[in-house]
């Protein structure tokens, strides 16, 4: 029987094209399941069977196993799992996690029920196959997966690619596209989901990698590293828009990348179902980036904002449409191509937007450094808008403001940093008010904390409270991470 069991082995191994270990492994698999259910139990849990076949001779063991686990803990698994102290009575230097086995008779292969030994055995060879090939097609390094598609699975398309196949899910598709079975399909590889029944290849034609990938086939100068595409940010099946980089100074990039009468660009747009592309020149200089990004409008003027990572981009009356782009379609692919938000204004709403801040750091510095207005405003007209730059810039850069003398801009400074303390003193103050729950709330930081101590959150429930705009606004924050913070300040509801 032994030298028969080696005789199917191989027969199967060179039949299935799969390695011997595999197959041994399947049929170990067979038998210790057969072995569980002579050992059934009324307990309710199941056996810990392992059963070693000897490559050489075809003999094999069986033994029954137990999961070593904290004595804390308790058993899960009384069948199965063993107490770390009753282990440690038998093993002296055994640890947690390991087994404790014990040999018991062995099943003969004849009493196995042949129907569930095939296809435990089959199964495992079909999963050990699969894997072989996904590890190959993966060695590859493709990042396009090409193929057909084979069938419809709850929404999702499989798609075949030889014997492999990826799995394109609704989510990943081209809106409004309408692919059918035995349509021919290209979409970049994600990656590969382990925990994925089925096809475990995640495919996708709808993100920007796949943009970049059709460029990179379609435009040999990226492949050759002379271009390089720096982002993508796409409205899948309607507009995309990527920035390019030159490395080198002979090469146009956007010209490149257009190729002659279109033909590069076209052959991308083709495969998108027609998606517009607008190609950008990536520039250091995030302004001008920006400026490149929101084409085909012309930008009259760009003021930005470090700290908020957003700016105030004015356009005339006649642009202000295509800057904003149909839904603000143009507007917001710009600021996913950036990674800057983008607040398109006329020159009108610029100008109100502007009196409004003078007129607040008119009042600051009024107030704060008890001045009249006419001494604020030089100081305004002299760029100068928070509190921080009077008490703290260079004394140099003060003294060449010509309305003002040296012991002016000594009294200046002094009554500045004197309000700062002031100022600081009253925020510590403000922030001792606020409640532990909130200060316990993952994802709060000292700095977050001050910023909403000063808008008055003063509680978790406060922070429940706020819509995610006003939270932007009080702690000028991504709206996504606003989103999250606001989910986790509301948590405790449910759970009551």
């Amino acid at each position: 029987m032994n030298r028969e069991l080696l005789m199917l082995v191989d027969a199967i191994s060179r039949e299935k094209s799969v390695e011997r270990d595999v197959v041994f492994g399947a049929v170990e698999a067979a038998l210790a399941s057969a072995t569980k259910k002579l050992h059934g139990s009324d307990a309710g849990g199941e056996v810990d069977i392992r059963v070693s076949i000897d490559r050489d001779s075809g003999e094999y063991e069986t033994f029954r196993r137990w999961h070593v686990v904290p004595n804390e803990a308790g058993l899960q698994n009384a069948e199965a799992e063993i107490l770390l102290f009753e282990a440690q009575e038998q093993i002296a230097d055994i640890e947690v996690d390991d087994h404790i086995e014990e040999p018991i008779e062995s099943v003969p292969i004849g009493r196995i029920g042949a129907q569930a030994a095939k296809q435990v055995i089959l199964q495992k060879i079909r999963d050990a196959e699969r894997e072989q090939l996904l590890n190959d097609f993966m060695s590859r390094g493709e990042k396009i997966f090409v193929g057909t598609v084979k069938r419809l699975d709850k929404g999702d398309l499989i798609c075949e690619s030889g014997r492999v196949e990826g799995r394109l899910k609704r989510g990943e598709m081209i809106a409004k596209e309408n692919l059918r079975t035995g349509d021919r399909v290209r979409a970049v590889i994600l990656g590969v989901d382990p925990t994925q029944r089925g096809p475990q290849i995640m495919l996708s034609r709808s993100s920007p990698e796949f943009m970049k990938e059709l460029f990179a086939q379609e435009v040999p100068e990226i492949e050759q590293g002379l271009l390089e595409i720096k982002s993508c940010a796409r409205d899948s099946g309607s507009r995309a828009k990527i920035a390019v980089l030159s490395h080198d100074k002979r090469v146009d990039p956007i010209g490149t990348c257009v190729g002659v009468r279109g033909s590069r660009v076209n052959g991308v747009t083709n495969e998108l179902a027609g998606e517009r592309v607008d190609i950008v020149l990536w520039s250091e200089d995030p302004a001008q980036f920006v400026i490149g990004a929101l084409a085909p409008a012309n930008v009259q003027s760009i003021v930005v904002d470090e700290e908020r990572h957003a700016m105030d981009v004015v356009v005339d009356e006649e642009n202000l449409a295509i800057a904003i782009g149909r839904g603000g379609q143009n507007v917001r692919l710009a600021s996913e191509l950036t990674g800057w938000r983008i607040n398109i204004m006329s020159a009108e709403e610029s100008a109100a937007k502007q009196e409004v801040e003078t007129e607040s750091v008119r009042k600051l510095f009024v107030e704060k450094l008890d001045v009249d207005a006419e001494v604020a405003d030089i100081l305004i007209a002299e760029g100068f808008t928070s509190l921080e730059e009077v008490a703290y810039v260079p004394m140099q850069e003060m003294l060449e403001i010509e309305a003002f003398d040296e012991d002016t801009v000594n009294e200046l400074r002094t009554r500045a940093k004197d309000a700062l303390l002031t100022l600081e003193i009253a925020k510590e103050e403000k922030v001792e008010e606020v409640s532990q729950d909130l200060r316990d709330l993952d994802g709060i930081t000292p700095e977050l904390l001050a910023k909403l101590a000063a808008g008055d959150i003063n509680t978790r429930d406060d922070l429940a409270d706020l819509a995610v705009d006003e939270l932007v606004e009080i702690a000028g924050m991504e709206e996504d991470a606003a989103r999250a913070l606001i989910i986790k300040a509301r948590e405790h509801w449910f759970k009551e």
